[in-house]
C-alpha cells in the first residue's frame, strides 16, 4: 500500500480495491467488474438480507430491465428526479455501411434502462390488485440498475451497480407507513449485525426525499473521512404511484380506492461501506459475518517432501474447523493451495481482510500446533495446540466482529459535534482541510433546525446536506443552527459520498 489513510484517504481506498482484489474498472466508463473475493462479499450480504426479507413476508420476482419512457412520463416528480441519470435505447439494431456501424430501426418510443423499478411495477401491481383480499403485495428483486455517473469510483458510485429492491402496496396508510419502517429496521439490524456499522437512522428532509415520495427514511453511517454514506433508503410513496397507473381495488365496502405503496433497497456500495469504516493501512478488514473465508489455512512447505504431510494436516485442520460454528453459521475455512510462496500468500490474506490466519509448517506437526493471528491484531502472533485453537476460532471471530463494531462506533461517537450554535460554528467546523479523522478531518455535527429548506443554501458551498432527522430527538427545542428562530428538531449536518 503506497498511501495511507492519513496520507490520502481518496487514494487509499482506490489502493485497497485494488490490493483486496475486489473489483476493477471495466471498458465502459463508471462501469465495474466485480472479482471473486469482492462477489464473495456482497453474496454474503445478500444471502442474509435476501432472509430477513423473506423472514418478513416478501417473495422474490424479477421485473424488465428496459422500461416505457411513457411509464415515467406518468409521475412528474419520478421523471425529475432522474431524468439527468438515464440511459435510453431509441433503435433495435446495426447496419455496417463503408466499414462503419449505422443504427436502424428507431424505436416509436424509447426504452428507459431501469434506474429503479416504481413506475414498471406499478403496472403490474394494476393488474394484479382488484380486491383488499389482494393486498397487501409484498414483492422483492435482485437486480442490477443503470443511473450515468459523473464521477464514478468502484462501488460508492459507478454507472451500472447491484441492488435489492423491494416494492409493496397495502390497503391504508398506517399498513404502508408501518412497511417502510419495518424494512428500515431490517436495513439497521443488517448494518449493525452482520456488517459491524453503527447508522445513525432518521428521515430526510423535503429536499433530499426520493423522487415521487412522500417521506423517505434512511440509515446513515460514518466513514472514516468523516464523512456520511447512505447505507439504505426505505420509501412511503403514498398513492401518487397508485394514482399514475392505476393501482385500484374495491374496499370491504365495495368502494374504489388506490393503494398505497412502498419501495425500499440497498445495493453494492456497503461493500465501500465496508472498507471505508473497517479499512486500516494494511488494506481491508471484514467482520467475519461477510468474509468469504473466515479461516484461511497458510501452509508452510519449504521442501518438497513436506508438500504431501503438510497439505494433509492443513486439510484434517480444516474439516474439523468447519464442524464448528459461529455467529449462528458454520465456520467457512480455505486452504491456500496456490503455488507460491507462503509469506506472499500471508500478505494477500492480510489485504484482503480475512479474519483469522493460521499457518502450519513441519514444526507444527511435529508439535500438534498451529501460528495464528486475528486481522486486528496481526502482530500478536500465538501457538496453539489444534485441539485448543478448534475450540477457540468459533469465539475468536465472535470477538473480532464485536470489537470492529465497537471501534466503528467509538470514532463515530467522538466524531459527532453537538455544539455548535450558528452557521459560524458550521463553517468554522466544515472549513477543516483534513481528509482523515486521525488527522483532524471534520465529522457530523447535529444541532437544531427549524425546517425552513431556504436557509439551507448556506451550506451549499460548504458541500454540506442535511443527512437525515434522527429518530432520537431529545424533546423540547432550541435556536435553529441557521435562522436562530425557534426549532423543534435536531438533524445531522454532514458531507456524503
Amino acid at each position: 500500500m503506497q498511501n495511507t489513510r492519513a496520507k490520502n484517504y481518496t487514494e487509499w481506498y482506490q489502493e485497497v480495491v485494488q490490493a483486496a482484489d475486489l473489483a476493477e474498472n471495466s471498458p465502459v466508463r463508471g462501469c465495474m467488474v466485480i472479482k471473486p473475493w469482492g462477489n464473495g462479499i456482497w453474496e454474503r450480504l445478500k444471502s442474509l438480507l435476501d432472509r430477513r426479507i423473506r423472514e418478513t413476508g416478501h417473495e422474490n420476482c424479477y421485473f424488465p430491465l428496459f422500461v416505457p419512457l411513457s411509464f415515467f412520463e406518468k409521475e412528474a416528480a419520478h421523471i425529475d428526479g432522474f431524468a439527468k441519470e438515464m440511459a435510453l435505447v431509441t433503435h433495435t439494431r446495426l447496419r455496417q455501411v463503408e466499414g462503419k456501424l449505422k443504427l436502424e430501426g428507431e424505436l416509436e418510443e424509447p426504452l428507459v434502462v431501469r434506474p429503479t423499478s416504481e413506475t414498471i411495477i406499478a403496472d403490474s401491481f394494476a393488474r394484479w390488485i382488484q380486491s383488499y383480499r389482494d393486498l397487501p403485495v409484498l414483492v422483492n428483486q435482485w437486480a442490477n440498475v443503470v443511473r450515468w455517473e459523473l464521477r464514478p469510483r468502484l462501488f460508492l458510485r459507478t454507472t451500472e451497480f447491484l441492488w435489492q429492491e423491494g416494492h409493496t402496496a397495502h390497503a391504508t396508510s398506517q399498513e404502508a407507513m408501518e412497511e417502510t419502517r419495518r424494512m428500515l429496521e431490517v436495513y439497521r439490524e443488517l448494518a449493525e449485525g452482520p456488517m459491524a456499522l453503527p447508522v445513525i437512522t432518521g428521515e430526510k428532509t423535503e429536499g433530499e426525499r426520493f423522487p415521487g415520495a412522500v417521506n423517505t427514511y434512511c440509515i446513515e453511517a460514518m466513514m472514516q473521512d468523516g464523512k456520511a454514506l447512505q447505507a439504505g433508503t426505505s420509501h412511503y410513496l403514498g398513492q401518487a404511484f397508485s394514482k399514475a397507473s392505476g393501482i385500484r381495488f374495491q374496499n370491504r365496502e365495495g368502494a374504489l380506492e388506490h393503494a398505497y405503496t412502498t419501495s425500499w433497497g440497498v445495493s453494492t456500495r456497503l461493500i465501500g461501506a465496508l472498507i471505508m469504516a473497517h479499512g486500516d493501512d494494511d488494506g481491508l478488514r471484514l467482520p467475519p459475518a461477510l468474509a468469504p473465508s473466515q479461516v484461511v489455512i497458510v501452509p508452510i512447505i519449504r521442501e518438497e517432501k513436506d508438500q504431501a504431510p503438510v497439505m494433509e494436516y492443513c486439510d484434517r485442520l480444516a474439516a474439523r474447523l468447519s464442524e464448528k460454528t459461529a455467529l449462528g453459521e458454520g465456520l467457512r475455512v480455505k486452504v491456500d493451495r496456490r503455488d507460491r510462496k507462503s509469506q506472499d500468500k500471508r500478505w494477500d490474506w492480510i489485504k484482503k481482510g480475512a479474519p483469522l490466519l493460521v499457518e502450519a509448517g513441519p514444526r507444527d506437526m511435529e508439535k500438534g500446533e498451529v501460528a495464528w493471528a486475528g486481522r486486528l491484531d496481526l502482530k500478536a502472533k500465538r501457538f496453539s495446540k489444534v485441539d485448543a485453537f478448534v475450540e477457540e476460532a468459533a469465539a475468536e471471530l465472535e470477538r473480532i466482529q464485536a470489537e470492529l463494531f465497537r471501534q466503528a462506533r467509538a470514532l463515530r461517537d467522538s466524531s459527532i459535534r453537538a455544539d455548535i450554535r450558528d452557521l459560524a460554528g458550521l463553517k468554522e467546523h466544515f472549513g477543516r482541510k483534513a481528509e482523515f479523522l486521525g488527522n483532524g478531518a471534520p465529522g457530523f455535527a447535529r444541532a437544531w433546525w427549524c425546517g425552513d429548506e431556504s436557509s439551507l443554501a448556506p451550506l451549499d458551498e460548504l458541500g454540506v446536506t442535511i443527512r437525515c432527522v434522527p429518530f432520537d430527538q431529545p424533546g423540547g427545542g432550541g435556536a435553529c443552527v441557521l435562522t436562530g428562530r425557534p426549532a423543534d428538531r435536531q438533524v445531522v449536518f454532514g458531507r456524503s459520498y
